[in-house]
């Protein structure tokens, strides 16, 4: 069933999918539920979100910076993505213990490995602040003014929510800065790896298959919560217990079909739905390339060292993986934006906001000038969103060696003040001792002599002149444009080439020497540059930054009886669709769910892609599938949904109607990869996979029946005797529902 709802970026049409939309939890019972419940959601809005009471959210968490997670048991175990785990995963594997390549699997609790920094963020509550915000803004401020005082009042929000109580919070704009909301959290520290396939299962297709349908990637891994005895976040100890959670997902391996109604949560990263055509060109014209030729350039030297060295290749793995996957992301993005026409769709909303505007004094009075200024703007941010990019990935990004240097700024700073704070002094030294650590752990010197060399050609033969750090430019002068000499030279004489040397000069730091390293002083030069470029931004930011504002509230004004819905911010969000095939160009059909036939199908031994372990394809001949075939005999890999997500949502956990889990999020289609910016209902889908898969790689292929025996599964739906024999002898379930 469609709904009515007017979405801003919509063409001309007053109706759209109630498939689009990342929405607070919070004001689904407002907004949504009986929308939700016409698509077959069975669930009462508080059975979605409550405070009082156990909900949904409370089994969502935000896993570790960037990805979602679910809690799957009453003993806190999470299940996230490969990709989310991926740098845990490769942090414990070595030539030894290959876990990337061969998996990992804790067969009882104390096998279970412990993760530095590693966390698990419950959502405690959400609360509407606007008012109090806004209340002390006036229109005459500037942005940094405005800025500043939202600042002050958000932080008195902050202390106000987290006083005596050890919760995190978090004040977030919405809508440009026309709405704030509080977050508040419950922040876990002892987040431990339970399992994980082989990269050949959790990480089948990789580069070529990213962002691709039809999948057949098993992309999930498993963690567990540990707390204090008494159920508190504490740091890692050997006394911590199990969490023990509010809520944890029941697991459906009754399958779904087409049409069923599909709902995700999750922590979504980052949309710009509300940009206008001003920035849609910029991104197709400079942003998306720049960034997609740097990445390719770095891709193609990791990879070869890679692939020669199996040692440099899990050093590199998740370093790889991370540039790989928005490399080949913004190359869908451009194809997507020029495909779909999403700049002329975009001139279309504006010339009617322009209409709007123009009909009434008062609006023209506000809004009369909001469009220009922010072409404006674009036309001077225009002109350094070379140097931009250029600096963020091929100096910020590029040579490691220079990211290390330049996070000893702050102690060389310490270092020249006329009388050094020495306490200060030393937590810095330890700190940066633990950044050392790390730089060296998964690092190889002749990658980054290769990666150094090659972007700072790349900024050189790019960056206009005089937009450069002078120094630089005398720097490849001296040495007649020969990249390699100069990072050779680099790493002959800079304390940041080997942990010995920085260890040395931590044992006894020295500002003079500091600036004469060649590694620091030239990544100094290249950020002293970039903060005078900047300064020629500042105007433009400021206008782009309150006319974007504006022109939010101009179309939310517009058009009053309408749902908006704010662009994601790494904050707790609900999309709801349904299972549902495409039909992706002219004469092609793809259907919603993809088996194991699929992986057969693309097996190649020559290419590390798509290898496919023997194990898998003794279990695959044998029709050994367990409980977890669809009735056809075939085993389900992965599906397709109409829900609307993006980067962050990674993770997230796809529910039936009843709440029950059916499968994990982990992609979006090539098709519609301009969906961070547009939504295109016909075309974007979310790809996820089966969780009949995933109990079945754990129970079939992993033998670790101690995590199926833990979950709350609940059994297929009674169409014969051999079906519900099979459920209840092969996994035992305890009845949730």
């Amino acid at each position: 069933m469609k709904k009515l709802i007017l979405v801003f970026f919509v063409l001309t049409a007053t109706l759209t999918r109630a498939d689009e939309g990342m929405w607070l939890p919070l004001l689904i019972d407002r907004l949504n539920h009986v929308d939700m419940q016409q698509e077959g959601l069975r669930l009462t809005a508080e059975e979605i979100y409550s405070v009082n009471n156990s909900s949904l959210k409370d089994a969502i968490i935000q896993f570790g910076n960037g990805c979602t997670g679910e809690i799957i048991s009453s003993q806190g175990l999470v299940l996230t993505n490969h990709h989310c785990g991926y740098g845990v995963i490769q942090s414990h594997s070595n030539v030894q213990n290959d876990y990337l390549a061969d998996g990992f699997w804790a067969m009882n609790m104390n096998e279970e490995l412990p993760n530095e920094n590693l966390t698990a963020r419950f959502l405690v509550r959400i609360e509407d602040v606007t008012q109090r915000i806004v209340s002390e803004l006036q229109d005459g401020m500037t942005e940094s003014e405005r800025n500043a005082k939202i600042s002050e009042i958000s932080k008195s929000i902050q202390d106000e929510a987290t006083a005596d109580n050890g919760y995190q919070a978090r004040v977030a704009g919405f809508f440009n800065g026309n709405e704030f909301y509080l977050f508040v959290y419950e922040v876990f520290r002892d987040v431990r790896l339970v399992g994980a396939p082989p990269s050949s299962i959790g990480k089948f297709g990789a580069d070529t298959d990213n962002w691709m349908w039809p999948r057949h990637t098993g992309d999930f891994s498993i963690f567990r919560v540990y707390t204090s005895p008494d159920g508190k976040p504490a740091a890692y100890s050997k006394d911590n217990v199990p969490m023990k959670p509010k809520h944890h997902l029941p697991v459906s391996i009754d399958g779904y079909e087409k049409g069923d109604f599909a709902l995700i949560m999750g922590y979504p990263g980052s949309t710009n739905r509300y940009l206008t055509s001003y920035g849609v060109n910029l991104a197709i014209e400079i942003s998306n390339p720049t960034i997609v030729k740097i990445r390719g350039k770095k891709l193609a030297i990791m990879r070869e060292d890679m692939d020669k060295d199996r040692e440099v290749g899990i050093k590199y793995a998740s370093k790889y993986a991370g540039i790989s996957n928005y490399w080949k992301y913004f190359i869908g993005q451009t194809r997507g934006l020029k495909r779909l026409k999403v700049f002329e769709d975009k001139q279309k909303i504006e010339n009617e906001f322009n209409d709007w505007v123009n009909a009434d004094p008062a609006r023209k009075a506000r809004y009369g000038n909001v469009l220009s200024e922010i072409e404006s703007a674009y036309k001077v941010m225009t002109d350094y969103t070379l140097q931009r990019w250029y600096f963020v990935e091929s100096v910020v990004r590029g040579g490691e060696i220079m990211s290390l240097a330049q996070s000893f700024a702050g102690l060389a700073a310490e270092l020249k003040t006329e009388k050094p704070d020495e306490s200060k002094i030393s937590r810095m030294k330890e700190n940066l001792q633990k950044s050392v650590d790390r730089h060296f752990k998964n690092y190889n010197q002749p990658t980054d002599v290769k990666l150094l060399a090659a972007m700072l050609e790349m900024f050189y033969q790019n960056v206009p002149v005089d937009q450069q750090p002078e120094t630089f430019r005398s720097l490849v002068n001296k040495n007649k444009a020969d990249f390699n000499k100069i990072a050779d030279h680099i790493f002959a004489k800079s304390v940041f080439a080997t942990p010995e040397k920085v260890n040395a000069f931590l044992a006894k730091p020295s500002s003079k020497q500091l600036e004469k390293d060649p590694a620091y002083s030239l990544v100094s030069a290249f950020m002293g540059k970039y903060r005078e470029n900047q300064k020629n931004l500042d105007e433009p930011n400021e206008k782009l930054a309150r006319n974007n504002r504006l022109f939010v509230a101009g179309l939310r004004e517009m058009k009053p009886d309408q749902k908006f819905y704010p662009d994601a911010n790494s904050t707790m969000r609900l999309t709801y669709g349904k299972i549902l095939d495409y039909y992706p160009a002219d004469a092609v059909h793809y259907n919603y769910v993809t088996t194991m036939k699929g992986i057969m199908e693309k097996e190649d031994p020559d290419n590390w892609e798509f290898i496919v372990p023997e194990k898998l394809k003794e279990l695959y001949r044998n029709k050994d599938f367990g409980p977890y075939a669809m009735e056809n005999g075939e085993m389900p890999v992965g599906f397709l949904s109409t829900t609307d997500i993006t980067g962050g949502n990674s993770g997230s956990p796809v529910l039936n109607g009843k709440g029950e889990l059916i499968g994990l999020a982990f992609d979006g289609n090539w098709e519609a990869m301009s969906g961070d910016i547009a939504f295109e209902p016909e075309l974007q889908r979310t790809i996820s996979v089966d969780i009949r898969y995933v109990l079945f790689i754990i129970d079939k292929y992993a033998g670790a029946k101690n995590l199926i025996e833990e979950l709350s599964i609940v059994p297929k739906k009674a169409k014969g005797k051999a079906a519900a024999s099979a459920v209840q002898h092969s996994v035992e379930p305890e009845l949730v529902y």
